[in-house]
């Protein structure tokens, strides 16, 4: 099966061990060298609609993907996944 970024970012990604919804695909790693995808990334959640800015990133390694199926991704770990935290933009530091 083939499948293009906008086709992946409307699939739901599930923790198959125990059921839980992690989010929606928003972004991809992808290896320049090998032309080999990566990751997926998860964009955190918004804090206060925005205003507190977002909750950590979630990368998802492509070795812990079990299954991509026509509406979910499903994926496996026992622990979490790594969080990617986000750069503050400065204020200050523009000026």
């Amino acid at each position: 099966m083939n499948c293009s970024l906008t086709e992946l970012r409307s699939k739901e990604v599930i923790n198959s061990r125990n059921g839980c919804r992690i989010g929606f695909v928003d972004d991809l790693e992808v290896n320049t060298r090998t032309a080999e995808i990566c990751a997926l990334v998860i964009y955190g959640r918004l804090k206060l609609f925005g205003l507190l800015g977002r909750r950590d990133d979630c990368i998802i390694p492509w070795s812990q993907i079990d299954l991509i199926g026509e509406d979910a991704i499903l994926v496996g770990s026992e622990g979490e996944f790594r969080p990617k935290k986000r750069k503050k933009p400065r204020f200050f530091k523009k000026f």
